[in-house]
């Protein structure tokens, strides 16, 4: 790894803060996976189907 960040930072950046961003950016890099898959739907689903006979399960 470069000591030389990607984006210039300002100088009075600190050592955690440098890190903090460098982090955030590694988090941001990653492939994230797809959201919203099919158990997400049958759940979605689900709750709606069976919250019309509960009117106290109301979110």
């Amino acid at each position: 790894m470069a000591d030389t960040p990607d984006d210039p930072a300002s100088p009075a950046e600190t050592p955690i803060q440098r890190a903090l961003r460098l982090k955030k950016a590694a988090i941001e890099a990653k492939a994230k996976p797809p959201r919203g898959g099919k158990f997400q739907r049958e759940q979605a689903a689900a709750a709606h189907s069976s919250s019309k006979s509960k009117p106290w399960m109301a979110r």
